[in-house]
């Protein structure tokens, strides 16, 4: 697969992100392929090329990972084969190389210098996804029950995973706690007072009773599970697949799958199918003999709306941020369903406030 469109590349230079996007977004790159579409996220560029599709993780470094050398993006490429191998081993295919040839050409599985590492993965239909067939409302029950049973199996199947329980509570506080940080930004100042209040609620109730979530450590609920369960995730093929797992955390993979259910029941809600939730918790529950409370899943759900509401503001805290008129309406709408969700829980204690009065005299 001979790179015909940049400019060559020689000695031991490592070629620039720019020039393996370009690339790899041309359909020389590939064999018989006519026309490739390259789409950008916040850390990585994926490649659709006829019935494949290419992962290119961008050489980026956070507090939270580090893609920053060759060895850790052949690593996390590996990782994310595995991992997602769980619910879709038929759509991993394996961690392709990206090399540098003699004569200067980037080429995919040549056999010069390895200059990045790609996924590659089975092309899925666009159609069947789950957050494009929402927006299409061309979702029938039977596939969400299909998709219910997958999981199902998959957390049934999964070992229980020895958390500490105060531990696990201080991650919930910790998140919270960045949520605020971003909420006081002063260019969110329409946002602030709504996301702070849900915040607050979700707070003092695992501060005052942190058993809600303790209790399911207690009962061996947590298991490493997905970690990013989203429509955009889910395809509705037969059988269903569930792709795109959070691969650079394990900690951020050990769940409760009441948690994951919960986001995915929530980010369906915000693209207009509140329905579907329902349909994932019961099934769940019936596979699992694992029904729960009506707080534990407001907890949840608001935990989780909140959450992705700090995630989407945050895109305007960047240098350049992608999409920017998108982010403070889909902030307002996980704040919707934070807020709907956090009617199911008790309300934030009152907190008293002594005031000593001076005697007349």
């Amino acid at each position: 697969m001979r790179n015909t469109v940049t400019g060559q590349i020689h000695d031991n230079a490592q070629p620039p992100l720019s020039a393996k996007v370009a690339f790899l977004s041309s359909p020389a790159a590939y064999r018989g392929v006519d026309a490739v579409d390259a789409l950008e996220t916040h850390m990585a560029w994926v490649f659709l090329a006829g019935d494949r599709a290419y992962k290119l993780k961008k050489p980026v470094r956070h507090p939270f990972l580090d893609y920053g050398t060759l060895e850790a993006r052949r690593t996390i490429c590996g990782e994310e084969v595995r991992l997602n191998r769980r619910l879709a081993p038929e759509v991993y295919l394996g961690v392709a190389r990206l090399t540098v040839e003699s004569d200067g050409s980037l080429e995919i599985n040549g056999m010069g210098r390895i200059v990045d590492w790609l996924v590659e993965m089975r092309r899925l239909p666009r159609a069947l996804l789950l957050d494009h067939a929402i927006r299409s409302d061309a979702v029938q029950r039977g596939a969400i029950e299909a998709v219910a049973d997958r999981l199902a199996h998959f957390y049934r199947e999964a070992p229980d995973e020895n958390v500490d329980p105060a531990g696990h509570v201080a991650r919930f506080l910790h998140e919270l706690g960045n949520s605020r940080e971003v909420f006081a930004e002063k260019e969110f100042d329409s946002l602030t007072e709504r996301g702070t209040k849900i915040l607050t609620q979700l707070e003092d109730l695992l501060s005052r009773t942190p058993e809600i979530v303790t209790d399911r450590v207690a009962a061996h609920r947590i298991v490493e599970g997905h970690g990013d369960l989203r429509p955009e995730h889910v395809c509705l093929s037969d059988p269903p697949v569930i792709i795109d797992c959070l691969e650079f955390s394990r900690d951020l993979r050990l769940v409760d799958p009441l948690d994951e259910l919960s986001y995915l029941s929530m980010e369906c809600a915000v693209l207009g199918a509140p329905w579907i939730g329902p349909v994932l918790i019961e099934h769940y529950a019936t596979a699992l003999g694992d029904r729960p409370s009506d707080r534990l899943l407001g907890f949840y759900t608001a935990y989780r709306a909140s959450f992705r509401a700090r995630q989407a503001l945050a895109h305007l805290l960047e240098a350049a941020p992608r999409t920017p008129e998108k982010w403070i309406p889909l902030a307002r709408s996980y704040l919707d369903e934070a807020e709907r969700a956090a009617l199911k829980l008790p309300p934030p204690k009152v907190r008293q406030v002594n005031r000593s009065r001076e005697a007349d005299g």
